[in-house]
């Protein structure tokens, strides 16, 4: 009788263990934490993800694999990268500010410190984690952010219904214990785009040839720096490389905030001695202005000037040899943690032996030496980690493939001084040159570094759909964005991302409020939202958000109404018989009540007109659109 009691026990029992030992989503749904907006990445795109969706009212988890938050801009990032100010709005402005803001309050309205934040464009490292920390502690009842969470990306780690992310696995580092998390909506915001391939998303590395979409600097390409000549050995075809990462250093010749560059534990002299010739002969790979003298440290460092005697101190353009390490940075996009940890140590032991190498060898010139030896480390910054940095600087990773493939003429102007095409589902405007850094090393009797250029281009317009990935539902991918090497390398810079991230937050809540997928959401409810809260969706030098006519400006804007060489709106003048006949043919309308010959303003119109139109189904607003001739 005892027997026949404990057979069925301990099968009971061997079950019960191989259920909980199991990899399985199933064996214990009560441990799984759930929440509206689950936010991988607190990079700056990821922390405005999280901040625009808890101002939708979304209960949202913020994952971050580092102890520190705010990507690049918290580690050595300092000088914006925006060509054009007032192109990018939203809660990338709201940052700016509050760092301005941060540097009259601290030091006063007329203090060094607030003419070298440069209008809060310029910030020290720690500033800017600091700034951030702030916006999610404003939003503490809404967003829970974790700290030491690694995600890897593992098909393992994703749990999906069909084609929709429900939930996903993240190990704590701290306590090595895994962690199952469900979420409604999930937003991959790392710069590497590790949730979005885990979940089966399809993705790009490396270089598109020059003859797939015909776009300028494509493929294999040498070419001296400002200079227009694309040089020998250019063929333009594609290849898997991965343009160079490097760290952005701060450092000071200030010598009461200073930390010597150390020498790294393992040092090899043989990858710098090239730089002995490079400074004797002022060899450099295109024309310079004395950025690169030989008593500077400017010759392997592009030094900006940051508030406090800092700099932001990234690779010099014009040097063979610098901080940036190409070729072996290749694996790291689709690389687990492991190797990137190596690397990243790789990476920063070269970046050390660099600067140790310009201030100590002895075959370097003495005159050189010593205006070397001026810089270090600033001691304050980075305090917990020998005052280096501690993210490197991830250029680009995998590329997920989105609704829309954003290329190089997405950025280009379509007329001469004219605009880019305009994109009617934009979610912010944006500009900055085509940029891509180098993908090799050195060659011999070569111009420049394979894949350096520098192209320019138009303030333009980002498409919803290129956050909205291909193939998986519930996710939205604004940092590992849809586009091709060149089109990647404009949208790829932070102010870009942070206002996609913030179009990635309201369209989550938008789409649990709506219980609809998020591939699905008409791109003006979006853009209502955006309107409301700062965004430019389309750059006009006259007229900034918050200005009266604004939201009628940019949604008629977005649909064709002004010329495309036209960048001022100029709302205050009084609106041509020729042009009111083309907004009302364009909108569908026969007449404006409103309206007054030789009245009425442009932007008075234009704002009846959206009065007009606004309340029409979705399918006749698509059909809105000027054609100028």
């Amino acid at each position: 009788m005892q027997i026949r009691l404990r057979i069925p026990l301990f099968i009971f029992f061997c079950g019960f263990l191989i259920t909980c030992v199991t990899p399985s989503w199933s064996w214990c749904e009560t441990h799984h934490e759930r929440f509206d907006v689950v936010v991988v990445g607190a990079t700056p795109g990821g922390i405005m993800a999280a901040v625009a969706a808890a101002r939708s009212d979304c209960r949202v988890l913020l994952l971050d694999r580092n102890r520190h938050i705010g990507g690049l801009p918290a580690n050595g990032l300092g000088a914006t990268d925006i060509a054009t100010r007032g192109a990018t709005g939203g809660l990338f402005l709201e940052f700016v500010n509050r760092i301005h803001k941060y540097y009259i309050d601290t030091y006063g309205p007329d203090s060094a410190q607030v003419k070298a934040c440069s209008q809060g464009y310029h910030f020290e490292p720690h500033i800017a984690e600091m700034i951030f920390e702030q916006f999610l502690q404003e939003h503490r009842d809404k967003i829970e952010v974790r700290k030491q969470r690694q995600f890897d990306a593992l098909p393992s780690n994703v749990l999906k219904n069909g084609q929709t992310i429900t939930g996903i696995t993240v190990t704590n580092l701290d306590t090595n214990q895994e962690e199952h998390i469900q979420g409604r909506v999930f937003i991959d915001a790392t710069y590497e785009g590790d949730l979005a391939a885990a979940a089966g998303a399809d993705y790009l590395t490396g270089r598109e040839p020059q003859s797939k979409f015909n776009e300028p600097m494509a493929g294999r390409l040498y070419k001296r720096w400002r200079e227009p000549e694309i040089g020998e050995g250019s063929t333009g075809l594609g290849d898997n490389a991965v343009q160079a990462y490097n760290y952005r250093l701060c450092l000071t010749k200030n010598p009461e905030n200073q930390v010597p560059i150390p020498k790294p534990k393992h040092y090899n002299r043989d990858e710098f001695v090239s730089l002995i010739d490079d400074v004797k002969q002022d060899r450099a790979t295109g024309i310079h202005h004395g950025e690169m003298a030989y008593e500077g440290i400017g010759r392997i460092t592009n030094m900006a000037r940051l508030p406090n005697e800092k700099t932001d101190a990234n690779n010099q353009h014009l040097a063979f040899l610098s901080t940036d390490l190409p070729e072996e940075n290749w694996p790291w996009p689709t690389s687990g943690w492991d190797w990137r940890d190596a690397y990243a140590e790789r990476l920063k032991e070269y970046t050390l032996g660099l600067i140790w190498f310009a201030q100590h060898d002895s075959e370097l010139p003495e005159t050189f030496r010593n205006e070397c030896l001026k810089w270090g480390l600033a001691k304050d910054e980075y305090t917990d980690n020998h005052n280096f940095p501690r993210q490197v600087y991830v250029r680009e990773g995998r590329r997920i493939v989105g609704e829309y493939l954003f290329t190089a003429h997405d950025a280009l102007p379509q007329v001469k001084n004219g605009r880019p095409p305009l994109h009617a589902d934009s979610i912010t405007a944006s500009h900055y040159s085509l940029d891509s850094h180098a993908v090799r090393k050195r060659e011999p009797g070569r111009t420049h570094l394979d894949g350096f250029f520098s192209y320019g281009t138009k303030p333009y317009t980002v498409p919803y759909r290129v956050i909205v990935p291909k193939k998986v539902d519930g996710l939205l991918i604004p940092v590992p964005v849809s586009g091709t090497h060149i089109g990647f390398s404009t949208l790829r810079m932070e102010p870009c991302w942070m206002a996609l991230g913030q179009a990635a937050g309201i369209a989550a809540g938008i789409a649990i409020q709506q219980d609809f997928p998020v591939h699905e959401l008409e791109a003006s409810i979006i853009q209502n939202v955006l309107l409301d809260h700062g965004a430019v969706l389309v750059y006009f030098k006259d007229v900034q958000p918050g200005a009266q006519h604004f939201k009628a400006l940019q949604f008629f804007a977005l649909r064709g109404f002004y010329p495309p060489a036209e960048w001022e709106a100029k709302l205050d003048k009084i609106i041509s018989d020729d042009w009111t006949a083309k907004w009302l043919k364009w909108s569908g309308l026969e007449s404006l009540q409103t309206y007054t010959p030789g009245q009425t303003t442009r932007g008075v119109f234009l704002d009846c007109l959206f009065e007009a139109v606004k309340e029409l189904p979705q399918t006749r607003l698509a059909t809105i659109k000027g054609e100028w001739q």
